[in-house]
């Protein structure tokens, strides 16, 4: 997989098999992968004092939405790349309109894949010393880090 800037101030990630298309899809599953939403997990840590009750009562409804809703779009956009590339080589494309959902959703894998594996800071990780499943989640932590940096770099801005 190759991600590049574009000359419109977005960024094109070109898929070069179906693996990478399964790379990119995991995404959503990650983002959705905990077991309780963030939403729910933000909410959590607010304390009574802080008017949790009231947290959970009017901003995680709100919270849950946005998020549920960029990680669809997202979807979306994936599934229709892959569409259009009939599962084969070929671009998704992110303008600078579709970045901040991007920037989400990769945001909420990444802390789901943390919240799952607890692998801490990453200079600190060896691959090598993990079972290949929480290697694979590192390796999709980073990809999705590597992204989000590309997206603050390029296309933020």
């Amino acid at each position: 997989m190759k991600a590049m800037p574009t000359l419109e101030g977005g960024l094109r990630i070109d898929a070069e098999n179906f693996n990478d298309w399964g790379m990119l899809r995991s995404i959503i599953g990650d983002a959705n992968g905990c077991g309780i939403d963030l939403a729910s997990r933000l909410g959590g840590l607010i304390s009574q004092e802080a008017g949790a009750e009231d947290w959970e009562e009017y901003v995680v409804p709100d919270l849950r939405e946005g998020f549920q809703d960029e990680l669809a779009q997202v979807g979306a956009a994936i599934e229709s790349a892959i569409f259009n590339a009939d599962a084969g080589p070929g671009p998704l494309w992110i303008s600078r309109e579709d970045v901040y959902p991007w920037y989400s959703a990769l945001n909420q894998a990444r802390l789901a894949i943390e919240e799952q594996f607890h692998f801490g800071p990453s200079e600190t990780m060896d691959p090598a010393d993990l079972t290949p499943k929480r290697r694979a989640g590192f390796m999709r932590s980073q990809f999705y880090g590597a992204i989000q940096s590309l997206l603050l770099e390029h296309v933020m801005k």
